[in-house]
């Protein structure tokens, strides 16, 4: 009694130890919660923050001191100076530099919205590499329950040699096969454990057909939120900014501050210094950093408009191959899948009663994986293309 008693605290502990199959949203909370991916975003926009400190930092002044000596007469001199911006260069390259920021933000949410797809693309993989591991499986088996009748009949003298060395192939050709597809699984398991950062050995839960995409026009209008297009906007005014910088021709003014002291003999002077110094623009006028500010400017605000354009298209043939990916994938499993289960059953009665050959049932059986294999492919083909759309508009599940 005692035994027994251990051995259902034993199976109750292990019942509530097995850890539920992963699902999509767990999936990309655990895929955000990576304190590397964060650290990575942080470090992007700590590195924008700190060009806005540099370019509206002052220059440190400078300290000079000075002694001379000539005959008797000495002088000792000492002066601080400092560069002052009279153009207004430096607000000018501050505000592009904030710029910057705003786009290495725009940046770090499209790198977010490429994070859930690379996710959602492995966990929606392995869902259906573990599917088409559970339908190659269940074929597999049907051999186990047929080589069974094959062998009754054999002993009766209803079932042929060929027959049993027929199914046995077939049965070996199921178990290369399941083998193929559970080392695929595997790859797939260890892909989507890399992303999450944690073991994904209970498999996942979810459904490989998704849900019809949002009517066309409101997706347009997300298209225009794109961060792609936010980031690319930011650049080409901080080029604005950089170019408006150059075009400030008036120099920096120098002003210094100080006092002297001169002693020649029993004569002792003190006089305060003041100085001013200009650099002339006579031949460095910022004619570079113009036209370099230009031509990113124009090179962004280009980039810019064929980015949209082909994202427009990119939409429209997205939301057409995902619409019609769901319905094939819907259609196909209702019409030819379903029926597979009545068609099996129909075709193991006949061989039990001896009204077809075992080339028929095996062709049964294969039909009916076949099916279930497409319907799988063209489920998984629908929820790549969902969630490439869900990519390009940042319709992505939370």
């Amino acid at each position: 009694m005692r035994k027994l008693s251990s051995l259902l605290l034993a199976a109750l502990a292990g019942a509530a130890l097995a850890a539920p199959p992963l699902t999509e949203t767990e999936a990309l909370r655990l895929g955000f919660s990576r304190p590397e991916f964060s650290e990575l975003q942080q470090a992007r926009l700590g590195e924008a923050e700190a060009d806005v400190l540099e370019a509206g930092t002052w220059s440190n002044p400078t300290l000079e001191f000075g002694r001379d000596k000539t005959g008797s007469a000495r002088e000792r001199s000492w002066q601080v100076s400092q560069a002052l911006d009279i153009s207004g260069r430096r607000g000018l390259r501050e505000s592009a530099a904030r710029h910057r920021v705003r786009a290495t933000e725009a940046d770090n949410h499209a790198r977010q919205n490429g994070r859930r797809a690379e996710l959602r693309r492995a966990f929606h993989e392995l869902l259906r590499q573990q599917e088409q591991t559970r339908a190659i499986g269940n074929w597999a088996d049907r051999f186990t329950l047929i080589d069974n009748v094959v062998a009754k009949l054999a002993r009766a003298g209803e079932a042929s040699g060929y027959d049993r060395r027929r199914l046995g192939r077939e049965q070996r050709s199921a178990g290369a096969r399941l083998a193929e597809a559970r080392a695929a699984q595997e790859l797939g398991r260890a892909r989507l454990a890399a992303l999450i950062g944690r073991p994904a050995d209970d498999g996942v839960a979810g459904q490989l057909l998704p849900e019809p995409p949002p009517p066309l026009s409101a997706l347009q209008a997300q298209l225009a939120a794109r961060p792609e297009f936010a980031a690319l906007s930011a650049r080409v005014e901080a080029a604005h900014s950089d170019g408006a910088a150059a075009q400030r021709h008036l120099p920096e003014l120098t002003v210094g501050v100080g006092r002297k002291q001169v002693d020649d003999g029993p004569v002792r002077d003190n006089g305060s210094l003041l100085m001013l110094s200009l650099n002339l623009p006579l031949f460095d006028r910022q004619q570079a950093r113009d036209r370099r500010s230009a031509a990113q400017a124009q090179a962004a605000q280009a980039e810019l408009g064929l980015a949209r354009q082909q994202a427009e298209g990119e939409l429209l043939g997205l939301h057409r191959q995902a619409t019609q990916l769901i319905t094939a994938a819907a259609r196909y499993r209702a019409e030819a899948v379903t029926p597979s289960a009545e068609l099996l059953r129909i075709a193991e009665s006949a061989y039990r009663a001896g009204e077809s050959t075992v080339l028929e049932l095996l062709d049964a059986y294969k039909g009916a994986l076949e099916a279930e294999l497409t319907a799988l492919d063209l489920e998984g083909k629908a929820r790549a293309a969902r969630i490439e759309l869900d990519q390009l508009t940042g319709n992505h599940p939370q």
